[in-house]
């Protein structure tokens, strides 16, 4: 006969998350043979710590019930009017295959359990997921992407990388390398120096493109603290003198993102940028790096940036991949629907001022 003992149902192992030290965090990712993102390294806590509102939170591991490790996550402490968030870029990043919407769920379910219990005062948790769950909100103040462009640079010299681009595209740079006045130039080491002439061309960019850009501040310090190993400027000039394109392209392990680009009037009649998108994937191949993330193209979700489909898709022949796009995860809900409901309404006003505006301005013309 069996005991009670015998008689009690076993136990069903559970999934679970762990704080780790860069160092686990790192030799998982190793072990797992996965490239870290470069906002989930050290190197981007550095960024994060010289910036204002902004500093390193930790790192977790989920581990799945079977015990494996199958997710790694580093997340960063901001604040949205005066409420503090969490915001993981471009994690989870997870080991093995991919993950199931049950798995993704149960990760968020125990992130957000953490963080109540270790921070408090944190109202929402921003992180990716391929499918959004009941829990995953559209993001507060910013927008994401769930479909971009990737160079595979794993190529045997630059005219395979080339002949990589579709018809379109290597027509384009070839158009634009005829022009014998176009100068291409890695100027990481002099980044500091003629960083106001490129900040000049993102806010000319911005203001024809529809976006505003972050102070030039925020730029410096992020070529500053990644440093030249993880944090490249490239660009393209009239002859050595006058900047008309130019990329701030950040490097990790063999993967590589272009953050940020700007492009005068000028640039954009010679085809630079084109042309300059080639000399960086034959620079970031010789460097070892194998993708190139041209980050961001246009989705159901994310209709706004059509605009840059026709110009990145040209890159490649297989067209945009969908990855995870990212969510806000409240962990206080009551109170992140309030900051939604604060959003909402400043952003109302603000149209209507900007409305009462422009008709002001037609009346006094009229």
């Amino acid at each position: 006969m069996s005991s009670s003992t015998d008689n009690k149902p076993a136990q069903v192992p559970a999934a679970a998350m762990r704080e780790v030290d860069w160092q686990t965090f790192a030799r998982i990712a190793a072990d797992a043979e996965v490239t870290l993102p470069v906002e989930q390294t050290v190197v981007w806590d550095s960024f994060d710590t010289a910036m204002e509102g902004r500093q390193p939170w930790g790192r977790v591991v989920y581990q799945g019930a079977d015990g494996r490790d199958r997710a790694l996550v580093s997340l960063t402490r901001m604040t949205v009017r005066g409420f503090p968030y969490l915001w993981a870029r471009h994690a989870p990043v997870w080991l093995g295959e991919e993950p199931t919407p049950q798995e993704e769920a149960e990760l968020r379910r125990l992130l957000v359990a953490g963080v109540r219990h270790r921070d408090p005062r944190v109202v929402f948790v921003r992180l990716h997921a391929a499918v959004q769950g009941p829990d995953c909100h559209e993001l507060l103040q910013t927008m994401t992407y769930d479909r971009t462009v990737v160079l595979d640079l794993d190529r045997q010299d630059d005219e395979a990388v080339l002949a990589s681009f579709k018809s379109r595209g290597r027509r384009d740079v070839r158009k634009a390398l005829r022009h014998e006045e176009l100068t291409f130039h890695d100027e990481t080491d002099r980044a500091q120096e003629v960083f106001s002439e490129l900040y000049e061309i993102l806010t000319e960019t911005g203001e024809r493109d529809g976006f505003r850009s972050a102070p030039e501040s925020v730029y410096r310090t992020m070529l500053r603290t990644l440093g030249p190993d993880h944090a490249r400027l490239y660009v393209a000039r009239r002859q050595g003198q006058e900047a008309l394109v130019w990329s701030l392209v950040t490097v990790y392990g063999d993967g590589a993102l272009r953050y940020y680009a700007g492009s005068s009037a000028q640039g954009r009649r010679l085809r630079a940028a084109d042309a300059l998108v080639y000399k960086e994937a034959c620079w970031l191949r010789a460097q070892g790096v194998r993708t190139y993330d041209l980050m961001g193209v246009d989705s159901p979700r994310v209709p706004e940036l059509a605009g840059v489909r026709e110009f990145k898709n040209k890159f490649v022949t297989d067209g945009p991949v969908d990855v995870p796009g990212a969510w806000d995860v409240p962990v206080y809900p009551r109170v992140y629907a309030g900051l939604v409901r604060a959003l909402g309404l400043k952003r109302t006003l603000t149209t209507r001022l900007r409305e009462r505006r422009s008709r002001s301005s037609a009346d006094a013309s009229s």
